[in-house]
């Protein structure tokens, strides 16, 4: 009975539908995190008759045809990009993003990771790294007898020395926006790699070109939305007892034809 593979089908879908949504409410407190949505697309048609076929009895055409879907399977895990609220920490070195764009990020491997999360650190030497240790690209590093930081909206960053009135540019953060930013890999940690969905890097100047801006001393909070992700956890666990129920009536219809003599 197709019934019971095409209620598994729909079981499944809705079981990562409410995954999806368990990591959307596990990230709510992350910085910078962006909703993800999953969607669904239904599966092949069993054609018992095509629309548009000769009918053999009297030759006449078929205006629609006997389709029989198959049931549902995943399409695609979608992030949502929206910008959260900016949330003031006071920290000289917490960077949120007005708008558009990403900071660059130096990974281990070699490869240049993007993210959002500006709780940026001030390592042993001087140099500035993410959370995790990874270096800022472009690298910049604040000498030991700096006393305080200051980094303006287009991310100039300039030290303040005790023996100076003047501050020193240290140098410039920049900002990198991608055509398809929902085609970027999440590698976690904030971080995310380019992709050809994505499309290359565009580096530029913040406050140019569409990038956003910086806002020092405070952080982007994430973008979730706790009473539509409950609304679509409800619609999730209906959708899954409706789909139990399915199987539940299929076994009892096939109980039903075993038990004829």
């Amino acid at each position: 009975m197709r019934a019971l593979s095409i209620a598994a089908t729909g079981m499944d879908a809705q079981q990562m539908r409410v995954e999806v949504i368990s990591n959307n409410l596990a990230n709510m407190s992350t910085t910078a995190y962006n909703a993800r949505r999953a969607e669904f697309a239904d599966l092949h048609y069993q054609q018992v008759s095509r629309a548009g076929t000769i009918n053999a009895s009297d030759g006449t055409v078929l205006p629609t045809g006997v389709q029989l879907g198959l049931g549902v399977r995943a399409a695609a895990v979608t992030m949502h990009v929206a910008q959260g609220s900016l949330r003031a920490t006071g920290g000289e070195l917490d960077l949120a993003i007005e708008g558009n764009g990403y900071l660059e990020i130096a990974l281990p491997s070699g490869q240049a990771g993007y993210t959002r999360d500006g709780a940026l650190k001030r390592g042993g030497d001087g140099q500035i790294l993410t959370s995790d240790g990874y270096a800022l690209v472009p690298d910049i590093t604040i000498p030991a007898d700096a006393r305080s930081l200051s980094v303006n909206a287009q991310g100039e960053v300039y030290a303040y020395f005790s023996d100076e009135v003047e501050p020193q540019l240290m140098g410039q953060i920049t900002l990198a926006d991608f055509t398809n930013e929902k085609g970027l890999e999440a590698i976690g940690g904030n971080l995310f790699l380019e992709t050809e969905a994505s499309g290359p890097p565009v580096i530029g100047t913040a406050g140019e070109d569409g990038l956003g801006t910086f806002r020092q001393g405070y952080l982007e909070d994430s973008s979730i939305d706790a009473v539509r992700e409950m609304t679509e956890l409800i619609e999730a666990q209906r959708g899954y007892e409706l789909n139990a129920k399915v199987i539940t009536a299929a076994d009892q219809m096939l109980a039903a034809t075993t038990q004829i003599r």
